[in-house]
């Protein structure tokens, strides 16, 4: 957690010193004025470049989400596990099964297919709780599936833009033929080179985060079921 919290902070840093540093770093080719980073990164990458920009507030926003909602605490408040426990101490199985049936979590729903099975011994009910903790891990993996799916796709992005950057150049070159001059290709080559650094600028804190997500999922579910696990061992040899 606190590797995953130092991470981030570091990103942070990292990409406000660049948008900071950037108006200063920036020179227009021809004046050798500052231009600002929104036309040196953004505009100049052209429609494929805001695609990428697009998938960039579509990462950031899973991050956020994913950050917030993936912790043991929110996937299964407490309380339930308290309330669990007590019905289990009781031997209140059915009010237990109609409890986990009413809240659903990554819990409940283990218990719920575990509680069913009493009568048919410890070990079916086991097997039918790994059955559910099999499911309910895929529906959080899936959750974060996004994620890495922009990480992997904003490369492609940058590259088709690469591609269609240099395609415009050598239609110009076409076009002109001698009379072409480095001002002529100016344009698009920006948008191949805007382009690519966008795809990788939105790839690779994707990517980062999307394996900081993975694991605090294999984490969460790992806690999860230990104390699945720990709440049903009462029925071995019943």
């Amino acid at each position: 957690m606190r590797g995953s919290r130092m991470l981030g902070r570091l990103l942070f840093v990292v990409v406000a010193v660049g948008f900071l540093a950037a108006p200063v770093l920036a020179q227009d080719a021809t004046t050798g004025e500052p231009t600002s980073w929104f036309d040196q990164y953004i505009a100049a990458g052209g429609w494929v470049g805001w695609i990428i920009v697009a998938c960039s507030f579509a990462s950031l926003a899973l991050v956020i989400e994913n950050m917030m909602n993936i912790k043991r605490d929110k996937i299964v408040p407490p309380q339930i596990v308290d309330e669990i426990e007590g019905m289990f101490e009781n031997e209140e199985y059915q009010e237990a099964l109609e409890l986990c049936e009413a809240e659903p979590n990554y819990l409940t729903n283990m218990l719920a297919a575990a509680l069913p099975k009493m009568n048919h011994g410890f070990a079916e009910m086991k097997e039918a709780m790994a059955a559910a903790n099999d499911e309910e891990a895929v529906k959080l993996q899936q959750k974060i599936s996004w994620l890495s799916l922009i990480g992997t796709t904003a490369p492609m992005l940058g590259l088709f833009g690469t591609v269609t950057g240099m395609i415009q150049a050598f239609n110009i070159i076409t076009a002109m033929g001698s009379a072409v001059t480095p001002s002529h290709l100016a344009k698009g080559i920006s948008v191949a080179l805007v382009t690519t650094f966008l795809g990788l600028g939105v790839a690779i804190p994707s990517m980062v985060f999307y394996f900081i997500v993975r694991s605090r999922v294999i984490r969460v579910s790992l806690e999860i079921s230990a104390i699945a696990d720990e709440l049903v061992e009462r029925f071995r040899g019943k």
